[in-house]
């Protein structure tokens, strides 16, 4: 019976053990599966975006050293139905508020990362700006988004054109 026992408690120990190893394993890396390459011109992208029946863009604001922005990419933007769902759905960038790469802006300006985020009044990371397919900015959050759920509900809620009637803390409260 003691033995019984101990293969009981040894396989109890081990199963949170296993069941967080295969989350991470179902996990994709979010710079490769969730964001699209893209070379900065976002007039383009946005051309690109339509052509292929998307709604728009959506920028991912953060920076390397942002601990929130690392965390929402380990652990919301590496899940398969977050990718698939904004994939379908929007171009999504990340724009680095402290890179020096050069871009061409939705006016066709060239400019940096770096400027363009402020540009977007851009003050903290994360931060999600939704682009209509004209490049004007229709919603923003601000913020670490921990689960998928709740990415994906921002999504819908531009998606809907909810964005044009209340706020999304009305939105979400519906849910």
């Amino acid at each position: 019976m003691n033995a019984l026992r101990r293969i009981i408690l040894t396989a109890a120990l081990c199963l949170p053990a296993l069941a967080a190893a295969q989350a991470d394993a179902a996990k994709r890396d979010a710079m490769q599966h969730f964001f699209v390459p893209t070379l900065g011109d976002y007039p383009a992208e946005l051309a690109d975006a339509k052509e292929a029946g998307k709604l728009g863009l959506v920028a991912m604001f953060m920076w390397d050293a942002c601990p929130y922005c690392e965390r929402m990419k380990k652990n919301v933007l590496s899940l398969p139905e977050v990718q698939q769902w904004y994939r379908a759905r929007f171009v999504p960038i990340a724009v680095d508020t402290r890179g020096a790469v050069s871009v061409r802006d939705f006016n066709g300006r060239d400019t940096t990362e770096k400027a363009f985020a402020t540009d977007a009044g851009v003050k903290f990371t994360p931060t999600l700006v939704f682009y209509d397919l004209a490049g004007r900015p229709v919603h923003r959050h601000v913020g670490e988004v921990k689960d998928a759920a709740t990415m994906i509900r921002i999504g819908e809620f531009v998606a809907t054109g909810a964005y044009r009637t209340q706020k999304f803390s009305e939105y979400q409260a519906d849910a």
